[in-house]
C-alpha cells in the first residue's frame, strides 16, 4: 500500500505564523489534491509544551538562531511556535483534514526536539508512525509539507532508514532556508540516501 505523509501544515509555519515559511500556504491546494489519490493519509503535528527547550525564550540571554546543547544534542533556538492547544499549532484552516486518517504529534517532550515524524532528534522515542504504517502493509510513502530542510527532510530520512520506499514531493513542500542553499542541500542529501524526488503532477491523475 501507498501512504501520504503531510508534515506540519500548521498555522505557525505559514505566512503570519510565529515561524513562517515563505510561501508555506501555497502547498495547501496541492496537499488537498494529492490526498484524493491515496487511501491512507497521515499527518504530523508539532505540539510543543510552553517550556520546550528549543524555544529561545526559555534560555536567558539567548536569541533565536543561536545554538545550545539540549539533552546532549546540538540545538538551534527557535521562536515559540506550535505551542500545544494554541491557534499556531492548529492545522491550516484550508487543509482538508477530513481526509487524514491519523495524526502523529511530535516535539511533546520539553527536553528534546523532534523534527522527524518517526523519532525525536536523539532517536530515543518513537512516535508510533512506523508501527502504524507497517501494520497497514505500507511499502511506499510520499512525503510533503513544511519545512523541506527540517521536518520534511528528517521525516523522509527516517522513513528510508526504517525500510520504506520514500518519495519526496518537491513542489508541494517549502523550506526555511536559514542559509541560502539549505533547501538544495536537503534535497541533495535525500537523493544521496536513495529518496526519490518527484513533483505533484507525477501523482495527480488527469
Amino acid at each position: 500500500m501507498n501512504a501520504l505523509i503531510l508534515v506540519d501544515i500548521q498555522n505557525d509555519f505559514v505566512p503570519g505564523g510565529a515561524l513562517a515559511v515563505h510561501e508555506g500556504d501555497m502547498i495547501v491546494p496541492m496537499a488537498n489534491a494529492l490526498m484524493q489519490q491515496f487511501d491512507l493519509v497521515v499527518a504530523t503535528q508539532d505540539w510543543h509544551p510552553p517550556n520546550h527547550g528549543s524555544f529561545a525564550s526559555n534560555h536567558d540571554g539567548k536569541e533565536v538562531g543561536e545554538f545550545i546543547e539540549l539533552n546532549g544534542l546540538n540545538q538551534i533556538l527557535w521562536p515559540n511556535h506550535c505551542v500545544e492547544g494554541s491557534f499556531g499549532a492548529e492545522f491550516v484552516a484550508e487543509l482538508e483534514t477530513s481526509k487524514i486518517n491519523k495524526i502523529f504529534r511530535k516535539g511533546t517532550d520539553p527536553q528534546i526536539d523532534s523534527y522527524s515524524g518517526f523519532f525525536d532528534n536523539g532517536h530515543k522515542k518513537e512516535t508510533g508512525l512506523q508501527e502504524y504504517l507497517e501494520e497497514r502493509n505500507v511499502w511506499n510513502v510520499y512525503i510533503l509539507g513544511l519545512a523541506t530542510d527540517y521536518c520534511v527532510k528528517f521525516t523522509a530520512l527516517d522513513a528510508k532508514k526504517v525500510g520504506f520506499n520514500v518519495f519526496f514531493v518537491q513542489d508541494a513542500s517549502r523550506g526555511v532556508n536559514i542559509q541560502p542553499n539549505d533547501v538544495d542541500l536537503a534535497i541533495q542529501e535525500m537523493q544521496e540516501k536513495g529518496i526519490y524526488v518527484i513533483q505533484s503532477r507525477d501523482l495527480l491523475k488527469s
